[in-house]
């Protein structure tokens, strides 16, 4: 899914850093195996997560939604020895082929998948994490929301995926085109956190809590 024009998105990809050659092996069995494969976040915007991952000297990551696993080997990659990425899925067939290429990385052992609802599992985790990114059922992203400002640190990063939905958050056409849009609304006066929505790929929300 993109906003901007796709031939501008190709062009920014080739000054962007490589995907190694496992993350392209892995984007290639996703492309190629799943009829979900629009939900995969890009080389383009899983070189800019690595990004905030190191600038923000992160060491615990969350991530809410682990899909192929593709995000995960991106900002694992930007960890210290000693960090940690947490990643939450419902999709066990998914989260197996992730598992095959986080066997391969030598950043996998700084992952750890946790298999069951996300909306269950975020009450049972301890934080604090110092960055935390959202790309998962978009219905529940106001209740994720909640969950994200309680378990990142202060002056900690939340980044929110899809907050542009192809551009009909602006005109909303469907169910989850409405949920992106109320979620969007819901946060646009939150008080805790200073915020900024980007036009990358899908639309991505910076969030920083005060």
């Amino acid at each position: 899914m993109f906003v901007v024009d796709e031939q501008i998105e190709e062009y920014a990809e080739k000054f962007t850093s490589n995907e190694t050659d496992l993350m392209a092996r892995l984007r290639k069995e996703t492309l190629q195996s799943r009829t979900d494969a629009q939900m995969l976040v890009g080389p383009l915007e899983g070189a800019f997560l690595q990004i905030l991952v190191n600038i923000t000297q992160a060491k615990q990551v969350l991530e809410i939604g682990t899909y192929t696993g593709y995000s995960a080997l991106w900002m694992a990659a930007a960890l210290p020895s000693d960090g940690q990425l947490t990643t939450l899925d419902l999709d066990e067939e998914t989260n197996l082929i992730a598992k095959r290429y986080w066997q391969e990385s030598p950043n996998g052992s700084k992952i750890k998948p946790i298999l069951g609802d996300a909306r269950q599992t975020l009450q049972e985790l301890h934080g604090p994490f110092d960055l935390i990114f959202l790309d998962a059922d978009k219905e529940n992203y106001i209740e994720y929301w909640a969950h994200c400002k309680k378990l990142v640190r202060t002056g900690g990063l939340i980044v929110v995926d899809n907050v542009l939905w192809s551009g009909k958050a602006l005109s909303p056409d469907s169910e989850l085109a409405h949920a992106i849009a109320d979620f969007n609304e819901h946060i646009r006066e939150d008080k805790e956190t200073l915020r900024v929505m980007l036009t990358v790929r899908d639309g991505m929300l910076l969030a920083v809590k005060k």
